[in-house]
């Protein structure tokens, strides 16, 4: 092995040399592009299929720490851009990656995140196909920034859209929330806290595949990120016009979670998942729709959690486990930084 540095170094980002064994040895060397030019060339049977269409997304990821319970940045990475496709009914095909990596970051944990890359994009049956690295001094980023884009094809005939929901339908997700953001929060150390809680984090393509097989008549679905599922909910009701009620009995969350949310005063609604959807679909599809998610293992936990209603257009409100009602409304400000 030509790298034999233990930390990144200003030479590794200066196009010579060092720069090529960092390429080779921690990148390449795992993701295994086809070729070694500036661009990936895709060709894929399915971009051949009569009415399908390309879809594109792009994200970057900043999380501290880097590593925790449950994923890294660079799980992150891959399974949110899957999720950003997949949510809008795209097969994921491919995804470029591209690294901002600060002065005296441990090659050896570039080493675990790229092989955590590689682990999730085989998991999610998508390459990493083209990317780009940069060496910053210190102080210049938080250890490591990772940008990725991602491609897909939608099939011919599906259409998923936010504006697309109506009252009526019913809204699902597919599992507890907020584990993601507790686990951040007590991985920190900061806060003193200590919870058993692992990160959500998860590639979600192959479950909407499910999905769709079983409500092919599914709405528009969303993955609740940054912001939770109050966030996603504010923006399909906006786009749709439709009203939507929650039950606060509904929601699965963990008592862990929970726990943490009342020592902090933080709301569960707004904490972030890195692998959980809402989706809504028809009620005459919603049964189907659980079967098909709690037959695979990101979705063993799918319930619904409210519906669509013509009432209070374009408003969420959530009924409380005392009977009443509230506004559930986007989140001003932030309840906690870089959780994704």
């Amino acid at each position: 092995m030509a790298l034999r540095d233990t930390r990144v170094t200003l030479a590794h980002g200066g196009g010579g040399q060092a720069m090529r064994d960092l390429i080779e040895e921690v990148f390449t060397s795992v993701f295994e592009p086809p070729g070694m030019e500036d661009q990936a060339r895709l060709t894929a049977a399915a971009l051949a299929e009569p009415g399908a269409r390309l879809a594109f997304t792009t994200d970057s990821f900043v999380v501290t720490p880097l590593e925790f319970p449950g994923g890294d940045i660079g799980k992150i990475a891959v399974c949110g851009t899957v999720n950003d496709l997949a949510v809008g009914g795209a097969r994921p095909l491919w995804l470029s990656a591209a690294f901002i990596i600060e002065e005296g970051t441990e090659i050896a944990l570039l080493r675990r995140i790229v092989a955590s890359m590689a682990h999730e994009a085989e998991l999610a049956g998508v390459r990493i196909v083209t990317g780009d690295t940069k060496v910053v001094g210190r102080g210049a980023a938080d250890g490591l920034f990772v940008t990725t884009s991602g491609v897909g094809v939608v099939p011919a005939g599906r259409e998923l859209s936010a504006g697309a929901v109506r009252p009526g339908d019913v809204a699902l997700v597919n599992g507890v929330l907020g584990d993601h953001g507790a686990t951040i929060l007590a991985a920190r150390g900061d806060l003193a806290l200590s919870a058993d809680i692992v990160s959500d984090c998860a590639g979600l393509g192959h479950l909407m595949e499910a999905v769709l097989a079983a409500a092919p008549n599914a709405r528009g679905a969303r993955d609740a990120t940054r912001g939770g599922i109050a966030a996603v909910l504010n923006e399909m009701a906006e786009a749709s016009g439709a009203g939507i009620v929650i039950d606060e009995v509904a929601l699965p969350l963990r008592e862990e979670v929970r726990g943490v949310c009342e020592i902090l005063g933080l709301d569960p609604l707004y904490l972030a998942n890195e692998g959980r959807l809402v989706i809504f679909v028809p009620e005459a599809e919603a049964e189907a729709a659980l079967a098909a998610m709690r037959a695979l293992p990101e979705g063993r936990g799918a319930c619904a959690i409210g519906r669509a209603v013509a009432d209070h257009p374009g408003q969420v409100r959530m009924t409380t486990a005392f009977g009443g009602s509230r506004i559930v409304d986007m989140l001003v400000g932030e309840q906690l930084p870089r959780i994704c």
